[in-house]
């Protein structure tokens, strides 16, 4: 028999399990009562308790209506069809569970009244049993609450099926431990709450369940629960993981395991290598030296949510059982990127751990996944252009599989492929045009889910003269032929400069077929611009058989329009992305990946060995830095964050040569250009530390600061690396070997915009020194860096991802780990010392969504620095991205929050990011007008609260809608 214990399903309430595709009859499903005895379902129990809800605020006369009685009967049927897509036969459900799920449905039914008198009684009833309960004192100084008698025959059973009385002892070590050092946390309502929900038999591995469920529910009214119930959980962990190492059931506290780790690294390894999944050079470590630079106490350091995610998707596993640890996991990373460093690689696999354990630095998840593995695909992104034939369209497509199959993330240049109408030669015919094509991509990238780690994800990217660009709008369209739409796949516009000047100017603009027009792929700039019009003179001429002319800002609002209703095409900017490439003497960057942050050159790939030289797919290896971390309210510590980005451009740069590549133009590129992509996280954090608004003058110039120090460290340590160990094969001709630094690439943009470009261009370090050092010695890497989303590494490091302002002080994330609580503790800790934190507040931030600017009793300048993400002027975004963006030598992942979107407001908005130099934008975040749903609040007097209102892109935390709403194919 098992036991699935689901927590509460209210606005603010803990993971819900995936649904079980296993489901059966609810009938059949086992109901654990409050004195511990198992009964079976009965669905008339919830009809009455509806009906008794209903009397109490209707009045008697309800028993004999039959709208009433029609009412109950559907609510009843609504609970059992929610219970039973997480239960089967034999399954146990406490009653909890249950009673939450009738709060729910009469929520969802519009019953607010009936819903808050079925809450008041529930409350009340709680009440009841808390005065009337005996507790008997437990050892470690916990009192263990009881009912009956039956608390103290309570049994466990083992995994091998055998039971044994409950540890009581151990269980309230455990809980003691795991509240230890932590303010404002009680282990008493950890342990009244977890037992609770125990019953006579109840498995081990439920017993820690229900310990880390009791954390979890009180998260939402103090946030240093999220530790607590990361402490259990690594509980949970460690006998996991020590049992499987050790080969008999075993367990330990955290203090017992730091007297182990040693021990458990040269286990894990051991066992890794025998299973066939770690590579064996990982044995030639000196196991003990690292071993003892391990640091224990960094496993306290972890979210709920950062280690859930941590145990569901990056720890190894044989037959999914871990082996292993936090700290082996580091370690497993930090060898595994060390294993070629010449010298003393033992140091370098130490400081690459010192890093990555901090949470300083973080790689990217590919990179997390499958470093030291015997699979090493370390690299993040992949950009490929699509060439036009059968050949060079299903070349890419399979080569688009290939890439996924490893975590990697795509983004595909479609805009050499001949639009609709146009000749085919071979054929006699005309062609059907990109779309259909685009569906099997789409298909493609669904079929081949990296392992069941996540989907696939993949962007297209057209360009704006496409005659095909219309229809490309509509891809992600609910409506019209499903036949040409793809619903799962990303899409991109990739705009000329000259485009955004023909809306400007009110003036036409023409749509080709590429078959006619092909150099137009490799022209930007002016240079495009005078191709551009003269293939508008013999259009007119008529030389040209497949075009039309449509009026530019019709086009325009058209984008804008799509954007905001499906979320895509998204925004980039062609112009910027080659003007200031460095890498403009050895192609053309033809689009950006998955999530707009990566501008790499890419050279369409064709079957063959005369063409297969000449073929390369760009790829970008990533990592981010924890700005949050390198920053204190006395401002950002700079040594510090140099040592940490010199580190972390040495362990991406190692990417490169460890990386296995999957496809022969990926690493031909990889190789010879040894592009980089380092960025950051944590940004919103680091304002928060600084005491700054992120609407705000100050924001946008410590965006500023920031990234000139960053990128400053960043070309440095390529410089460094390039003196050591050589400059990249094509280094010759880039705009490094001129002299020439992203800042200085700006004038290169203003030139071809006759001056058109507004950003300020100052700076605070010195600079002539370091453009003379790489103009002389040479650069490892093509490029440097690059700003990715950074979802799922910053849930990890428990911070807010990438650049993004804050998304809600308290809302539900969910992921493919489930759905968690986040709670902004530096809000929290602001309250407390003002004397505001009580659960009347908490109630407030339920019902205003997370955003503080209704509730009359927070202070303006509270509101100002924790104003979340709809509540800002989105040109406050722009405006910062543009500042940075003057550092970067690639791009940046630049969602823009607007709450309620119209024409005018989208047109100023991306055209000032064009305008200001911004290469790329990314998702447009937009709020629906109502709330979608509304939930009851315990604690808060029976008011009723709302949900988060459905945003139509994803989670704005996440990114490329990939993987539940988290961009791992990124970070």
């Amino acid at each position: 028999m098992t036991t699935l214990t689901l927590p509460d399903t209210g606005p603010a309430g803990a993971d819900r399990p995936p649904t079980r595709p296993d489901a059966g009859p609810v009938d059949d499903v086992l109901v654990v009562r409050r004195d511990r005895t198992v009964v079976a379902f009965d669905a008339t129990k919830i009809a009455v308790a509806l009906t008794k809800a209903f009397l109490a605020v209707e009045g008697d006369e309800a028993a004999a209506s039959s709208r009433v009685r029609a009412e109950v009967d559907a609510l009843t049927d609504a609970v059992q069809r929610a219970l039973v897509r997480y239960v089967g036969p034999g399954d146990v459900l406490h009653i909890e569970v249950i009673q939450d799920q009738v709060e729910l449905a009469l929520m969802r039914a519009g019953h607010q009244q009936v819903a808050r008198a079925y809450v008041l009684y529930r409350e009340a009833r709680a009440r009841a049993r808390t005065a009337a309960s005996v507790a008997s004192t437990a050892p470690g100084g916990l009192a263990l609450p009881s009912t009956d008698a039956a608390t103290d025959a309570l049994h466990v059973t083992d995994d091998d099926g055998g039971r044994a009385p409950l540890d009581t002892a151990r269980l309230a070590q455990v809980v003691a431990e795991a509240c230890e050092g932590l303010e404002d946390v009680d282990a008493q309502r950890v342990v009244d709450e977890a037992v609770r929900n125990l019953y006579d038999g109840i498995a081990r591995r439920e017993l820690s369940q229900a310990l880390v469920l009791a954390a979890r529910s009180l998260v939402e009214t103090e946030p240093a629960y999220t530790y607590v119930s990361a402490r259990l959980l690594l509980d949970e962990l460690r006998r996991e993981v020590l049992t499987t190492l050790v080969g008999t059931p075993t367990e330990a506290t955290q203090a017992e395991l730091g007297r182990r780790y040693g021990d458990v690294l040269r286990a894990s390894v051991q066992r890794g290598i025998a299973t066939g999944q770690l590579d064996p050079v990982l044995a030639e470590f000196d196991l003990d030296r690292l071993g003892d630079a391990i640091r224990p106490e960094r496993d306290l350091q972890f979210t709920f949510l950062g280690l859930q995610t941590l145990y569901d998707r990056y720890l190894l596993h044989d037959a999914d059982v871990r082996f292993e640890l936090p700290q082996t996991f580091f370690l497993r990373i930090a060898m595994g990127l060390a294993e070629q460093e010449p010298g003393d690689r033992d140091a370098r696999a130490i400081e690459f751990y010192e890093l990555l354990s901090s949470f300083d630095f973080l790689a990217s998840t590919p990179t997390l996944f499958n470093a030291g593995t015997t699979r090493p695909q370390l690299s993040s992104c992949f950009l490929t252009t699509v060439e036009d034939d059968l050949d060079g369209i299903f070349g890419a497509i399979k080569d688009n599989a290939l890439l996924a199959k490893y975590s990697g993330g795509l983004g595909n240049d479609w805009t050499p492929v001949r639009g609709t109408g146009a000749w085919i030669t071979g054929t006699n015919g005309r062609s059907s045009g990109i779309v259909p094509f685009l569906k099997i991509a789409n298909d493609t990238a669904v079929a081949v889910n990296q392992g069941g780690k996540r989907k696939g994800a993949v962007c297209a990217y057209l360009e704006t003269w496409h005659i095909d660009v219309e229809e490309f709008l509509d891809l992600r369209k609910n409506t019209g032929d499903d036949r040409r739409r793809t619903h799962d796949m990303n899409t991109a516009n990739w705009v000329p400069d000259l485009f955004l000047q023909r809306v400007e100017a009110d003036a036409h603009w023409t749509l080709f077929s590429p078959d006619e027009v092909g150099d137009l792929h490799d022209r930007y700039g002016k240079d495009f611009a005078r191709a551009y019009e003269a293939y508008e003179a013999a259009a007119e001429r008529g030389e040209l058989t497949v075009h039309r002319r449509v009026r530019a800002k019709d086009l325009w609002r058209r984008m804008l329009t799509m954007l905001f209703e499906t979320g895509h095409p998204w925004i980039t900017f062609k112009d910027p992305c080659n003007l200031r490439s460095p890498q403009q003497h050895t192609g053309v960057v033809h689009s950006s990946n998955l999530c707009t942050e990566i501008t790499l050159n890419t050279v369409a790939t064709r079957p063959g060995p005369a063409a297969a030289s000449d073929a390369e797919v760009a790829v970008c290896n990533l990592g981010s830095v924890n700005l949050a971390r390198h920053v204190t309210a006395e401002g950002i510590d700079v040594e510090r964050l140099r040592r940490t980005v010199t580190t972390a451009v040495r362990m991406l740069d190692n990417v490169i040569d460890i990386n296995l590549y999957t496809i022969p133009a990926a690493e031909r590129s990889n190789r010879r250009h040894r592009p980089i992509g380092l960025g950051l996280m944590g940004f919103a954090d680091a304002l928060t530390t600084l005491g700054l608004p992120y609407a705000s003058e100050e924001a946008v110039t410590f965006a500023d600061r920031s990234m000139e120090l960053i990128s400053h460290a960043a070309i440095s340590a390529s410089n460094d690396l390039a003196v050591e160990r050589g400059s990249y094969a094509s280094f010759e001709g880039s705009l490094w070997s001129q002299g020439v630094l992203p800042i200085d690439s700006l004038e290169l943009l203003a030139q071809a915009r006759d001056g058109d470009v507004e950003l300020d261009r100052s700076t605070t370090l010195d600079w002539d020194a370091l453009r003379e050092r790489v103009r002389t010695s040479g650069m490892r890497n093509s490029n440097v860096m690059a700003i990715a989303p950074t979802a799922t590494i910053a849930n990890i490091a428990g911070v807010n991802p990438s650049i993004e302002p804050l998304f809600r002080n308290l809302y539900v994330k969910s992921n493919m780990s489930g759905e968690f609580t986040v709670v902004n503790a530096d809000l929290v800790a602001e309250l407390k010392d003002r004397g505001l934190w009580d659960e009347v507040m908490v109630g407030d931030l339920k019902y205003f969504d997370g955003q503080l600017g209704p509730i009359a009793r927070i202070p303006d300048e509270v509101k100002e620095r924790f104003a979340t993400a709809f509540e800002l002027d989105p040109m406050w975004l722009v405006r910062a991205a543009a500042r940075r963006q003057k550092w970067i030598d690639q791009a940046q992942s630049l969602n823009l929050y607007v709450a309620e979107p119209n024409g005018r407001q989208l047109d100023e908005l991306y055209r000032a990011a064009w305008r200001h130099g911004c290469k790329t934008t990314y998702y447009l975040r937009s709020q629906s007008r109502t709330a979608v749903e509304k939930s009851t609040l315990r604690g808060t007097d029976g008011k009723l609260n709302a949900v988060s209102p459905v945003v139509p892109a994803p989670d704005p935390t996440a990114a490329c809608a990939v993987d539940d709403q988290d961009c791992e194919a990124c970070q």
